[in-house]
């Protein structure tokens, strides 16, 4: 099972790594810092409750500018952080500055005089060759004071990041990490190569950091004062191993690529590439027919990976196959990781969706929801990997009753996908609660499921609304998005 740690880096210039005089390691040890985290975790099952309250631990560092980098899942639904400097007793009240959830990559600055005084930056570093040894520091569990360990950068290749569930670049190395390494800097040379950011609990010494490119493209990002997100191309893909495949989509011998199936509604990339077009190059990168390409020299990763090193709002140009015939086409760069997904990613920092409705519970489908109900579900699964046919559509559940005179009957209900409210299909939660309150109909039927019926006297729902959120001690019925979209 993979989890995550915790981690932290800082970008400086890129410069090939040097060795950094032995007389300067108390300096770096001086800029790291233990991370004291409280945090608040939504209840996706009873979404109204404030949520449960845990503390935590990690690491960071300190970089230029009086900041510190450290894992966006050390404060994710954050209700109060501090920091401590190495070898000193007080902790100080940090801020978040900018946070990346998809990259698990957040800065933290302190306003207590004084703080950063005396401190001199960690900076970011190149990715270092494989079999490079790298130290880890930290303040992992099992002690007070700082922890250093070492090891060496054994795979570079994209990865899922637990704390996000996007698929980025990252780094595995074989240094012994554990819970409160998270936000530490992985180090050569003194300089930032990486951040402890997840381990795979059962296996011995696998552990996994962000990688100073992806830091690199998240400082980039944010210095303009806004953080906006790293790009998607929202290309659904196939590979193109097999021979008759690429036949039958007249590839010529030699040429490689991927078979694009859609593009995801809004992205830019769903009114210029087609289903059928074959993905041959990306930026002049020959895409593989595994999916892959090469970013280094022998070294290969997901074809994503001249995207995600862009910045939003920017192009990227792809060679296709279209009818036997190439081409070139600039794609604008115009919707993060995270957006025009049908099933929502990992959300942080706000409470969660929901309708009540004659004491039945209404929810959009999301990992949250999903990671609550233990990923139970094989067929609400199959949903999270579907492409959305327009955007803003949701999956909305029906997540349970809370049992009452007026939904007797319906009580043993349980995470049934909605299919239409008095016959038709609700976009998302929103377009749900719209067609249940301005149904002209005396009896409103919601349809879920295989074509299963709940049936409600819009009246006496409508009254038995008050009553059941006393009963139950709801403050309200509904928790409604601003906005469907997520960016």
């Amino acid at each position: 099972m993979t989890t995550s740690l915790a981690t932290l880096l800082f970008l400086g210039g890129l410069r090939p790594c040097e060795a950094v005089p032995e007389r300067e390691s108390e300096q770096v040890r001086a800029a790291v810092v233990k991370v004291y985290t409280t945090y608040q975790v939504p209840q996706y099952l009873d979404p109204w409750a404030p949520g449960w309250v845990y503390s935590g631990t990690g690491s960071g560092c300190i970089i230029e500018g009086n900041r510190i980098l450290t894992n966006a899942h050390m404060v994710g639904n954050a209700t109060l952080i501090q920091v401590r400097r190495y070898g000193q007793a007080e902790r100080h009240t940090a801020r978040v500055q900018f946070v990346s959830h998809e990259a698990d990559l957040a800065l933290l600055t302190v306003d207590s005089p004084g703080f950063f005084d005396g401190v001199k930056p960690l900076t970011l570093a190149p990715l270092p060759p494989l079999q490079q040894e790298v130290s880890a520091l930290g303040f992992p569990e099992g002690g007070d004071s700082l922890s250093i360990t070492r090891g060496v950068l054994s795979r570079i290749e994209h990865i899922d990041y637990v704390h996000s569930a996007e698929n980025l670049l990252g780094g595995q190395i074989d240094a012994a990490l554990n819970p409160g390494n998270s936000g530490g800097p992985v180090l050569v040379s003194g300089r930032i190569v990486g951040i402890a950011m997840q381990v795979i609990m059962l296996s011995q010494n696998i552990a996994y950091m962000v990688p100073s490119p992806v830091i690199e493209r998240f400082l980039a990002d944010v210095a303009d004062g806004r953080y906006d997100g790293i790009p998607r191309l929202g290309i659904r893909h196939e590979k193109m191993e097999n021979a008759d495949l690429r036949s039958r989509y007249s590839m010529p011998p030699g040429e490689t690529g991927v078979l694009i199936l859609g593009a995801r509604p809004g992205f830019a990339s769903a009114g210029l590439l087609r289903s059928g077009d074959v993905l041959l190059s990306i930026t002049g990168h020959a895409v593989a027919n595994d999916g892959t390409v090469e970013f280094r020299p022998q070294e290969r990763t997901s074809l994503a990976y001249f995207v995600e090193t862009l910045q939003l709002g920017q192009t990227v140009t792809v060679e296709i196959l279209r009818d036997g015939k190439v081409s070139s086409l600039v794609v604008p760069l115009n919707r993060s990781a995270g957006s025009g997904n049908m099933v929502a990613p990992p959300q942080y920092d706000q409470r969660p969706s929901y309708f009540l409705y004659g004491g039945l519970l209404f929810e959009p489908l999301t990992f949250d929801y999903l990671r609550a109900r233990n990923f139970g579900s094989h067929e609400l699964m199959a949903l999270a990997a579907k492409m959305p046919s327009y955007e803003g559509e949701e999956v909305v559940v029906v997540v349970r009753a809370l049992a009452s005179e007026v939904n007797e009957g319906y009580h043993d209900l349980n995470d049934g996908v909605i299919t239409a409210v008095d016959g038709t299909k609700p976009r998302n939660l929103a377009d749900l609660v719209r067609l249940v309150e301005r149904g002209a109909q005396p009896f409103v039927t919601i349809t879920y499921d295989d074509g299963q019926q709940i049936v409600l006297d819009r009246a006496r729902a409508r009254a038995a609304g008050p009553e059941i959120l006393r009963l139950y001690q709801i403050q309200s019925d509904r928790q409604l998005p601003v906005a469907n979209e997520r960016r």
